[in-house]
């Protein structure tokens, strides 16, 4: 593994200086469009993020940058996958976007995902990433760069979900039920990579976690913020270790992740739970963290914390001290699901192997705490009055960017498939309402 990480870095250093040449614009033309308002920002612009609007960005790559591109995304999925953290990640490329009749650019580009990418068959509707200072070293002009204050975005490709829609209502649901969770928006993502606009399809557009995500929610983005993957994010007896831990604001401590892990395996839990809990909510917020379950487990959001060591981050509170738990990466909620299925509501089917849910119920102020937000969940956001609406109207927003989508860039097989996914979505509400009605009345 090691020696391929070596060629694939090597092979990136000789494209990119073959192709230094490359340049999308120069100064002149990007002061043209730059404002303070919309190219450097100090503070995220949240009237893009509008739930009553598809967004539209238009995104130009040179041919020889679009060639490197696919060539080290075949080799990022050959030897990167599976492996918990990836040794090698897709690369940058730089690009042009235009929003609304502004440009942006030299903006950097790159794919992103695991199994969005590795499972594609072939569909170009591929998820990518969006860094708008990734090359301000070699283009000077764009130091201090943003959209509207976010540095960066993540542009989802709804991969596995004929609904189109779940990332987004997922991320709806979190935040409305006080779950601090990324901000979503439906885009209309055209890219040109030398053949003209080419319509890649209906996406969804969230703001990064480690960028402008956590400094809405907290104030702040100076805390350690950590994206479990691998064995260690499971927090099983025995699996902690620091490599799991990718800490994206690059802090170097670890204390308050290995107090959570130390804390959850305390003999506390079974001699005096009442200290064992003062003791958790010291490391994690349990209020949130409990809110979280109720919602996740409600939907059914399977591919992540339960059945899978990722898709989910933690954040360090510097205001608290406390960790806090922020869902992402939704597009499979709202199923029964793979991998074993969803877990069920009493969580009776979480095993040891997953002590946040295991450990967590077994205790019954825990469990009750759960209980009850599970009854608020369905009382006040997740029924069939409530999401019949919902729903409907986001089905209503999205049709025509649906019904444009080619089979080269899209999920769907037939054209009833959009329509049979969201009428899913609504009898997915009336069955999940009467499993958490029974479990806590």
């Amino acid at each position: 593994m090691i020696k391929t990480k070596i060629l694939f870095i090597a092979a990136v250093v000789i494209s990119l200086v073959s192709c230094k040449k490359v340049k999308t614009v120069d100064q002149s033309e990007l002061l043209a469009d730059w404002t303070t308002a919309t190219h450097s920002a100090s503070t995220p612009n949240y009237s893009f993020f509008d739930d009553n609007t598809v967004q539209r960005f238009d995104i130009t790559i040179d041919e020889a940058w679009w060639t490197i591109m696919q060539e080290h995304k075949e080799e990022y999925i050959d030897n990167s996958q599976g492996t918990g953290f990836s040794d090698v990640t897709p690369i940058y490329v730089p690009c042009n976007l235009e929003h609304n009749g502004i440009n942006w650019y030299n903006v950097g580009i790159r794919y992103k995902g695991n199994s969005s990418l590795s499972n594609s068959n072939g569909n170009g509707k591929l998820p990518f990433r969006l860094k708008f200072e990734e090359f301000a070293n070699d283009y000077p002009e764009i130091t201090g760069q943003n959209f509207y204050g976010f540095e960066e975005l993540s542009l989802s490709s709804n991969f596995n979900d004929k609904s189109l829609m779940r990332e987004k209502v997922a991320s709806d649901l979190f935040r409305d039920f006080g779950v601090p969770c990324a901000r979503a928006v439906f885009c209309e993502m055209y890219i040109d990579y030398g053949e003209g606009p080419v319509y890649f399809g209906l996406y969804t557009v969230l703001e990064v976690v480690f960028d402008s995500a956590i400094k809405n929610e907290f104030g702040s983005n100076t805390g350690n913020c950590y994206k479990p993957d691998g064995d260690g994010a499971s927090f099983a007896n025995g699996s902690y270790a620091e490599s799991y831990f990718e800490n994206k604001t690059d802090g170097t401590n670890f204390s308050d992740v290995v107090g959570l892990y130390n804390t959850i395996h305390s003999s506390l839990r079974t001699s005096n739970p009442a200290q064992w809990r003062t003791e958790m909510n010291s490391y994690l917020n349990m209020d949130d963290y409990l809110k979280y379950m109720a919602v996740n487990f409600t939907i059914q959001n399977w591919d992540t914390y339960g059945r899978m060591t990722h898709n989910y981050y933690m954040y360090n509170d510097p205001s608290t001290g406390q960790l806090n738990w922020i869902p992402w990466d939704n597009n499979e909620a709202f199923e029964e699901g793979k991998m074993g299925g969803a877990l069920s509501i009493d969580l009776s089917d979480a095993t040891d192997e997953w002590p946040l849910l295991s450990y967590v119920i077994s205790d019954a102020v825990y469990e009750t705490q759960y209980k009850n937000y599970l009854r608020d969940f369905i009382n006040n956001h997740f029924n069939t009055s409530n999401m019949s609406s919902i729903y409907s109207n986001y089905s209503s927003l999205i049709q025509s960017s649906v019904n444009a989508e080619t089979s080269a860039y899209s999920y769907l097989n037939t054209p009833t498939d959009f329509s049979n996914a969201v009428s899913d979505l609504n009898t997915h509400v009336n069955d999940r309402y009467s499993v958490v009605d029974a479990y806590a009345p």
